[in-house]
């Protein structure tokens, strides 16, 4: 668990002298294997407050405690090893193997090397890069989303509790992004880390987040689920900002199958049950039909989702 309390960091403007909150009396709670996406427009106080928290910016007021302990009674350096950090230039080592920069923090630490090949090999399955085929190679060899699964697998090496990402996918495309994200959805439902992860997409919020802290000029907006700012926004910046399609962005982080039930699809369009509800909105559309069948892994129907059921979401 991480928490903010009453965090600031002022910068006093060199022209007039009078200060300036970058970030201004946050007090937040990011839960134990949560992820909680931190959104807000430019110049808000995302990136700063994530950098605070692992002491890249030192704050000007306030107290950041990492599993009840006060950061500021650590070491940075010490600190940062139980801290995974994900940036969107990745930083991969260019002279280096895609398997000698996932390793890299656990030779730091000194770590046995049998240990690390094998945590290696795992983490390279994990975030769906085949080890064979991929241990050996530059990262100049590697596309973008490829370099970004290794700049993942490279933060979770040291199993840290926390991971701490700064929009990750932001200069993917759009393909390459979506399939970054249904990745590291599934990875988050296995090993549960305590994640906190800069974005300026509405829909990667409130698709990936188990919570979204929205700021503004460097306060907080609001701060809850999903469900909470889409349905329930406490100002008219919130709703404002979410923008009138909130409801269908919302749409894009569940998964049909989630929401199908039981009944006779056939006949109907087929979708995936891992197509997310807002694409199977399309097929709807798309097909002129009021409903779709949802197909299981072993492709029988496993269900069938209306537009009724998505009005009730």
């Amino acid at each position: 668990m991480i928490e903010l309390r009453n965090l600031e960091k002022r910068y006093d403007d060199p022209l007039t002298g009078q200060p300036f909150y970058a970030v201004k009396n946050l007090s937040l709670t990011f839960s134990s294997g949560e992820i909680t996406a931190l959104l807000g427009p430019s110049g808000c106080g995302k990136t700063t407050t994530l950098r605070m928290i692992n002491r890249l910016i030192e704050p000007t007021a306030g107290q950041i405690l990492v599993e009840g302990e006060n950061t500021q009674n650590l070491r940075p350096e010490a600190l940062r090893r139980r801290i995974g950090y994900v940036i969107q230039q990745i930083g991969l080592f260019p002279h280096l193997t895609v398997a000698q920069n996932v390793a890299t923090v656990p030779d730091l630490l000194g770590q046995p090397k049998a240990k690390t090949r094998e945590r290696v090999r795992e983490l390279l399955g994990l975030v769906g890069l085949e080890p064979g085929q991929f241990a050996g190679k530059r990262p100049s060899e590697l596309s973008g989303g490829q370099q970004q699964r290794v700049g993942v697998a490279r933060a979770l090496a040291a199993d840290p509790p926390v991971l701490l990402m700064d929009e990750p996918f932001g200069a993917l495309d759009p393909l390459a992004r979506d399939k970054l994200q249904e990745a590291f959805r599934e990875i988050q439902h296995h090993l549960k880390k305590t994640i906190v992860m800069v974005t300026h997409d509405i829909d990667e919020a409130l698709k990936l987040g188990d919570k979204v802290a929205l700021l503004n000029a460097g306060e907080l907006a609001q701060f809850g689920t999903p469900d909470d700012l889409v349905r329930r926004p406490d100002s008219e910046f919130v709703r404002q900002f979410l923008g009138d399609d909130a409801l269908l962005r919302q749409l894009a982080g569940v998964q049909a199958g989630a929401l199908a039930r039981a009944g006779d699809g056939s006949g109907l369009p087929q979708v995936s049950a891992s197509l997310d509800a807002r694409s199977a909105l399309s097929v709807m559309l798309r097909e002129h039909a009021e409903a779709v069948a949802v197909m299981g892994e072993d492709g029988q129907i496993s269900g069938v989702l209306s537009f009724h059921d998505l009005e009730r979401t």
